[in-house]
């Protein structure tokens, strides 16, 4: 485990080198935050309690929108592109046979990255959107616990997901087509465009019950206080049930992409 822990260490670190890049990140994200916060704003005022949520709550949710946006890479970056090039060239084979586990190396990077993102770019969009606008946080410590607890799960479900994208570039000629897929998925089903407790019907059950409500959803409501005792413990079994699956189906792709290599080596 002390691999894995300098890997994520090196990831956070990797990341911190691009200082303007983090600072243009922590622009962009503030900037778009106030446009969707006004939005929001004019739609709250015309239906009040839409979707569960009052003025302050659904303000809340904009700004941990925009904290989680690269912090649970929403829409992509990270690992995937580089592992995506190393199938396309064949270097991936000397990663096969490296004696590590290939999808803990790739996680561990991935969960230094998500560290650096959540405190750089996270935590100062949501201090300038307190400042600006009535936001609803939570006072206790316990409820600040659990919705980092709900970030981290949210993360892991992120890397499974864009690691089963980033496998497929085994049978593609090239992975972009995929990667866009699961970014516009992202985008949409983790609530990033609006809560999904606004979705109706069967589209709404549907994207609840997806893995990338797990993304931002789940953490937004855990944040908000909409999970609480029992409901907060299915919460965390909903994300780490995904989690599991995934990293799960992940290592299934990835054996039977090793067997591939290995014949065509052979």
């Amino acid at each position: 485990m002390r691999l894995y822990a300098v890997v994520a260490a090196g990831g956070f670190r990797r990341y911190a080198t691009y200082r303007i890049a983090t600072a243009a990140g922590v622009f962009t994200n503030t900037v778009f935050g106030f446009i969707l916060a006004y939005t929001y704003m004019a739609l709250w005022d015309e239906r009040p309690q839409l979707g569960g949520y009052d003025m302050s709550q659904a303000l809340t949710y904009v700004w941990l929108g925009q904290a989680l946006l690269a912090t649970c890479a929403m829409m992509g970056g990270g690992f995937e592109d580089e592992l995506m090039e190393r199938i396309r060239t064949g270097d991936v084979a000397i990663d096969l046979y490296r004696p590590i586990d290939l999808q803990m190396w790739w996680l561990a990077g991935d969960l230094g990255r998500a560290a650096y993102q959540l405190m750089a770019r996270g935590i100062a969009p949501m201090v300038l959107g307190a400042l600006a606008f009535p936001l609803a946080l939570p006072t206790s410590p316990g409820i600040w616990l659990a919705y980092l607890v709900s970030v981290a799960l949210g993360v892991v479900v992120s890397f499974a997901v864009r690691y089963l994208v980033a496998l497929s570039a085994f049978w593609l000629m090239d992975g972009a087509g995929a990667s866009q897929i699961a970014f516009l998925a992202g985008l949409f089903f983790s609530g990033m465009l609006l809560p999904l407790t606004l979705f109706p019907g069967v589209l709404g059950e549907v994207a609840r019950a997806l893995p990338w409500s797990a993304l931002l959803q789940v953490p937004a409501d855990v944040f908000l206080g909409k999970h609480t005792g029992w409901g907060l413990v299915e919460a965390f079994a909903f994300q780490g049930g995904w989690a599991l699956a995934l990293l799960l189906a992940g290592r299934l792709v990835q054996s039977v992409a090793t067997r591939r290599v290995v014949v065509q080596g052979g």
